[in-house]
C-alpha cells in the first residue's frame, strides 16, 4: 500500500498541485482514482467494501502523502476521521449505505464541529436540530470545514433537547443547505476548507449518529484522541521530511568557498533537529502501539499532539533559515512546508487546549 501510495502522489497528485492550489481544492476525480487503487478507508472492514486493514495502513498513506507536500486531496480527514465515526456508531443501514460509497471515493465526508463563534468549546455550540414530526430541522454555520466544498456526507454537530448530537447530513440536494467559497488560507491551498450552513434543513431522524440524542459530546471526545494521534504523525513525517530536504540542499548550497553543510553551525542545527525529530517518532510510535491495543487515552494523545506539532514548527522554521533567502521562496519545499505547517497547532484542538487536558490529568 505504502508504494501505490508513493507513486499516486507523486505520479498523480503532485503534477497538479499548483491547478489544485489556485481551485482551492482537489478535483472530485482524483478522489475516485485513490478509491479504484484502495487508498480510501483502508481501516473498512471488508463487509463495507474495505480491505479491513489496520492503523498502520492510514500511517503508510499519511506518511507518503506528507513526504510529497501534496496537501489536497485531503485523504486521511475522509478515511480516518469521518469513516470511524459512522463505522464505531453508525446503525448497520448506515455503514451499508455510506461506508462504500467512501471506499470507492464516490461520496466526500467532512467533519461540521467548529463555528464561526468557536471551536475549542463545543458546549457552546449554537447549531440547532429540533424535531419536526419524523424528521430534525438543523440551523445554524459551521466554518473551517476541511472536504467542505466537495463534501457529499457530513458528520454535523448540533445541540438537541437532550444536549449535543451528531448527524450524518447527506448534502445532494439538501434543501436549506448552502457551501460557502473556499477560505483564503495562509498555507494547504488546495486542502478543501469553507463554510457551510443549515437553515432548516430537514434530515430523517434515521440521520442521528447512535440513535439516541444527548450522546455526540462523547462520541466526539472518544474519537479525538485517534485525530490526535494522526495529526502527530504528520508532524513526525513533517519535520522528518524538511530535515531531508535541509540536509540536500545545504549539502549543495555554497558559501565561502565551501558547503552550508560544512558549517558547524549548520551541522550543530541539524544534527539538533534530527535527534528531535527521533525522539517525537519513538513517542508517536509508542501511542501508535497503544492506539493498537485499545490503551490511548486523550491526555497522552494530547501530550502527542502538542508536542509534536511544537516541534514541527520549530524544526521546520529552523530548516528554512538554513535555505536562506531560497527558503522564503516558494518553488523550495521548505516554504511550502513552513506555510502548510503552521495550522497544525490549531486544528485537531489548538494546543492551548491539549495542555489544559494534560493539566487537569495531574
Amino acid at each position: 500500500m505504502r508504494e501505490t501510495a508513493r507513486r499516486f502522489f507523486v505520479t498523480e497528485c503532485l503534477p497538479h498541485r499548483d491547478a489544485w492550489d489556485e481551485a482551492g481544492m482537489a478535483p472530485r476525480s482524483i478522489w475516485r482514482r485513490a478509491g479504484e487503487l484502495g487508498l480510501l478507508c483502508s481501516r473498512v472492514p471488508e463487509q463495507y467494501g474495505g480491505v479491513g486493514g489496520d492503523i498502520l495502513h492510514s500511517i503508510a498513506l499519511i506518511e507518503e502523502q506528507t513526504k510529497t507536500g501534496v496537501v489536497g486531496p485531503m485523504l486521511s480527514l475522509h478515511s480516518d476521521v469521518v469513516a470511524p465515526y459512522i463505522l464505531h456508531y453508525g446503525s448497520e443501514a448506515q455503514k451499508k449505505r455510506i461506508l462504500p460509497q467512501m471506499v470507492s471515493g464516490e461520496w466526500i465526508g467532512a467533519v461540521a464541529m467548529t463555528e464561526p463563534s468557536g471551536g475549542s468549546d463545543l458546549r457552546s455550540m449554537t447549531t440547532r436540530a429540533r424535531r419536526s414530526g419524523g424528521d430534525y430541522l438543523i440551523s445554524g454555520a459551521k466554518t473551517f470545514i476541511s472536504n467542505g466544498a466537495n463534501a457529499d456526507i457530513v458528520v454535523l454537530a448540533a445541540q438537541t433537547e437532550a444536549g449535543i448530537s451528531l448527524f450524518l447530513v447527506e448534502t445532494a440536494e439538501l434543501a436549506g443547505f448552502a457551501r460557502g467559497i473556499p477560505l483564503d488560507k495562509a498555507g494547504q491551498w488546495s486542502g478543501d476548507t469553507t463554510e457551510l450552513f443549515f437553515e432548516d434543513a430537514r434530515v430523517p431522524e434515521s440521520a442521528l449518529l447512535g440513535g439516541v440524542e444527548g450522546r455526540g459530546f462523547a462520541q466526539l471526545s472518544e474519537r479525538l484522541a485517534e485525530e490526535r494521534l494522526l495529526t502527530g504523525v504528520v508532524a513526525v513525517s513533517a519535520m522528518e521530511q524538511a530535515i531531508a530536504d535541509t540536509i540536500a540542499y545545504t549539502r549543495e548550497r555554497q558559501a565561502f568557498g565551501r558547503s552550508v553543510l560544512d558549517f558547524q553551525n549548520t551541522r550543530f542545527r541539524l544534527a539538533e533537529a534530527r535527534t528531535e525529530a527521533i525522539v517525537c517518532r519513538a513517542f508517536m510510535e509508542r501511542c501508535v502501539r497503544k492506539f493498537a491495543a485499545g490503551k490511548l487515552d486523550a491526555v497522552e494523545a494530547a501530550m502527542l499532539k502538542w508536542w509534536s506539532t511544537e516541534q514541527q514548527n520549530k524544526i521546520i522554521d529552523s530548516c528554512l533559515q538554513l535555505h536562506g533567502g531560497y527558503g522564503y521562496m516558494l518553488e523550495y519545499p521548505i516554504a511550502r512546508a513552513w506555510l502548510d505547517s503552521r495550522i497544525a497547532k490549531i486544528y485537531g484542538g489548538a494546543n492551548e487546549i491539549m495542555k489544559e487536558i494534560i493539566g487537569r490529568s495531574l
